[in-house]
């Protein structure tokens, strides 16, 4: 049964996960078709939308898998997770999420691993792992935090706790909260313009900003001016210098 499937929007690439009936419950062979469409992503592609069937982003891992394995199989199942999200989190070209209904557990690793996520109102947002005597292994411990806090994703955790679409705007969980149904159009909006940047740009974004908030501040603004400076020294910077500066020529001539 195919479990996803993809869409094209000009240069930006829709994949959608296809499991309505299970409120797009993520089961490996899921995972693996994600983790295939971010390995060889289509060239054209310049943005990616990570979208859903029905009325849920995904309720999670898909427990019904989660039975009879060893520790060993559960340790080597939690790396298999790793690596496909690790490939959304550093894929070449942005990745934004539609969230709606359940971004639960696994969903919400998943939303964790786009770069940018679009919610609509009924997307609510929770962590029901310690009520089920489990820990997350889908990389949330380390993509979380760094998004709403530790303290936060402890709440979660050791309460149960729900936030609905607006509390996590507020926190921090998605970036743009829009009306119900409107949530691909956003995406594809934000898509649009996002494929228009210098792809250097996106380049630097995504790779080199996470690396540079991260580091020691000495280490961090050389590698901002060493990116700076690789960015604007390339033919497209050039161009888009250029034509900018001749177009607020013209308009000072008129």
């Amino acid at each position: 049964m195919t479990t996803t499937l993809v869409d094209e929007h000009g240069e930006t690439a829709v994949l959608r996960i296809c499991r309505a009936a299970k409120r797009n419950a993520l089961d490996d062979a899921t995972l693996l078709a994600v983790e295939g469409f971010f390995a060889a992503p289509p060239p054209h592609a310049r943005a990616i939308v990570l979208a859903a069937d029905g009325g849920h982003f995904s309720a999670g891992l898909d427990l019904a898998e989660l039975t009879g394995r060893s520790t060993e199989e559960a340790l080597e199942h939690s790396l298999m997770w790793h690596r496909v999200l690790d490939r959304i989190e550093q894929s070449p070209v942005p990745v934004l999420a539609v969230l709606k209904g359940a971004v639960v557990g696994g969903g919400l690793e998943l939303a964790a691993a786009a770069h940018l996520r679009v919610a609509e109102p009924t997307a609510f947002y929770a962590l029901p792992e310690g009520q089920r005597g489990l820990f997350v292994g889908g990389g949330g411990s380390v993509r979380l935090p760094r998004l709403i806090g530790a303290h936060r994703v402890a709440d979660m955790m050791l309460t149960g706790r729900v936030h609905d679409a607006e509390q996590g705007q507020a926190i921090g969980l998605s970036h743009y909260l829009v009306g119900e149904g409107e949530g691909l159009s956003k995406a594809l909006e934000l898509a649009g313009r996002v494929a228009s940047n210098a792809p250097l740009t996106n380049f630097a974004v995504l790779r080199a900003l996470p690396g540079i908030a991260e580091a020691a501040p000495a280490t961090g603004y050389l590698l901002e001016s060493l990116m700076a400076a690789v960015a604007a020294s390339s033919d497209d910077a050039k161009a888009r210098t250029r034509a900018f500066l001749e177009h607020r020529a013209a308009k000072v001539a008129r």
